[in-house]
């Protein structure tokens, strides 16, 4: 996995580095591809805003981009809730492709066995 941890607005110290590789491995264990991961930290300027700590991750799997943004006042607890975001999105896109796998097989299946049903009769109408 590349992981690639950038910041918007403010720059990223190497606890606060390590601290999103170490939750973002997580992933890593969930994905077979090599797969490329980019995190943005940011700090939102607005002081209206209390969770203004921002966490952005793009995941790049094969065929498809994952994305998710957390905030929080908090920028390790932006980590954790973007780590769990990403976690779920990458269950449900590896479900997602394996019921289409047993899709496509059940609809093979089916046809297999309607041909072979279809030249199993053939020769009895042709003997009448």
């Amino acid at each position: 996995m590349q992981l690639q941890v950038k910041g918007k607005n403010l720059e990223v110290s190497d606890s606060i580095r390590s601290y999103a590789e170490r939750k973002l491995a997580k992933l890593d264990k969930q994905l077979s591809d090599p797969v490329r991961v980019e995190v943005e930290l940011a700090v939102e300027r607005n002081p209206s805003i209390a969770a203004n700590q921002v966490a952005e991750a793009t995941v790049w799997l094969k065929g498809q981009t994952l994305r998710a943004r957390e905030s929080s006042p908090d920028m390790k607890a932006s980590i954790d809730e973007l780590t769990d975001k990403l976690l779920r999105q990458i269950k449900d896109a590896r479900d997602k492709r394996a019921s289409r796998r047993k899709a496509v097989d059940k609809h093979a299946l089916l046809e297999e066995a309607a041909e072979a049903a279809a030249s199993e009769a053939a020769p009895v109408e042709a003997a009448e």
